[in-house]
């Protein structure tokens, strides 16, 4: 088997537990986004329609909007159902007391706005997500979304903090990526992280930043797809 088959094998073995594991009837569920998701929302969807759970879901971008329509799943908004059961979601990095470096695929802001609405975040990953400290493994710095018109004082001031600041660009098109919000992300590569509740301190305190691809103390499981093909469930 070549290395990505056996990643996606890892990723879709890992979503198919996380799911059976925690998905119950009548649950509100958040619905991240990024590649490891999509199974998880197909095995959401299988179950569904097996057991019919009645469940509603609500996306955290319009990826997983188009996720939870394709696979015939009811779609809910936040305004609806502020409170949410379960949040099932990708990460690209997690370290040993499941911090998260997320926002690589372009969401982040909504991704936590869920996730602090939800009663369970359940994170989904491969084995070469999983550090001791983030930025171990994840060398393309935290994603933080910012206010298009601050971008270039918000990189002086992450500069002054000791970060190393990329403006980051669209691929298919000329210039900045625009997030679903309408903001840009610059990536910030800090270095191996071990104080990453200070760091994210420091950064939402500057003027211009709307939110970090720092996600603290927020997860509370993490699966993780194994080359072996086994399943390591953190904590």
């Amino acid at each position: 088997m070549v290395g990505q088959d056996k990643i996606e094998l890892a990723k879709k073995k890992a979503a198919e537990k996380a799911v059976e594991d925690n998905l119950q009837k009548n649950m509100i569920v958040g619905i991240g986004s990024g590649s490891t998701v999509v199974y998880a929302v197909q095995k959401i969807a299988q179950m569904n329609r097996k057991n019919d759970l009645q469940l509603k879901c609500i996306p955290t971008s319009f990826q997983a909007y188009q996720l939870i329509v394709e696979n015939d799943l009811t779609l809910v908004s936040l305004d609806q159902y502020p409170e949410i059961d379960l949040d099932f979601d990708g990460a690209d990095e997690i370290d040993a007391n499941l911090n998260l470096i997320k926002g690589g695929g372009g969401c982040l802001v909504q991704e936590k706005i869920i996730a602090s609405n939800s009663t369970k975040v359940i994170i989904i990953a491969d084995y070469r997500k999983n550090s001791k400290l983030l930025g171990e493994k994840w060398k393309k710095g935290v994603p933080i979304e910012v206010i298009p018109m601050a971008y270039v004082p918000v990189m002086r001031k992450m500069e002054k903090i000791g970060g190393h600041p990329v403006l980051r660009m669209a691929k298919a098109k000329a210039g900045p990526l625009v997030t679903d919000n309408g903001n840009f992300i610059v990536d910030v590569d800090f270095g191996r992280i071990k104080t990453p509740s200070e760091l994210e301190g420091k950064l939402l305190a500057i003027p211009g930043v709307v939110d970090t691809g720092l996600f603290i103390g927020m997860t509370s499981k993490a699966y993780i797809g194994q080359q072996d093909g086994n399943i390591l469930i953190k904590p």
